[in-house]
């Protein structure tokens, strides 16, 4: 089992900074992958950023460029989002891949608005 935790949402105005960050615990030796995604209501959940241990670092059509996800230490992935729009106005969800799961955090509201 693992668990995730995000933090660093909030609201910040268009063309501003704002960095996530998701702490993962628990049986976190076997994660293949972690990644970003985000949501609002009425659309399907969307890839933001994907990091798997090997392979190729995936970024969403509309964040590349702006965002990049990095991992921090072998416990926390990181989500640097520079000049953000409104468009990026969602729920944002951390995301961990083991021995064939998938495991979500509980989200966190990131607003861009003047």
């Amino acid at each position: 089992q693992v668990q995730l935790v995000e933090s660093g949402g909030g609201l910040v105005q268009p063309g501003g900074s704002l960095r996530l960050s998701c702490a993962a615990s628990g049986s976190i030796g076997s994660i293949t992958a972690m990644g970003w995604y985000r949501q609002v209501p009425g659309k399907e959940r969307e890839l933001v950023a994907g990091l798997p241990n090997i392979g190729r670092t995936k970024y969403g059509d509309s964040v590349k460029g702006r965002f990049t996800i990095s991992r921090d230490n072998a416990n926390t992935v990181s989500l640097q989002m520079n000049s953000l729009k409104p468009e990026d106005t969602a729920v944002y969800y951390c995301k961990a891949e083991r021995l064939g799961s998938h495991y979500w955090g509980q989200g966190t509201q990131v607003t861009v608005s003047s």
